[in-house]
């Protein structure tokens, strides 16, 4: 397989588990509960990385939070 071909099948993910890898070896050099953030960190590039390449939607609709906030704390009511 071309690495074209997975690039456009599987880049959210490389992305993904690339910035994972890169953000968890920052952290990564303190001790065993670092560790299980490192891979708590791999995973969550991954999961967005695989939304990505399903081309699902955004995990959190951020406008919708947004007007619910304000409905639910309006300074005047």
């Amino acid at each position: 397989m071309p690495w074209k071909q997975v690039w456009e099948s599987h880049g959210g993910r490389i992305f993904g588990i690339t910035s994972g890898i890169i953000c968890g070896l920052i952290y990564l050099l303190s001790g065993f509960w670092d560790m299980l953030f490192f891979a708590l960190v791999v995973f969550i590039g991954y999961t967005f990385g695989k939304r990505r390449d399903l081309r699902q939607g955004p995990l959190f609709h951020w406008q919708e939070w947004g007007r619910w906030l304000f409905e639910r704390w309006r300074p005047f009511k």
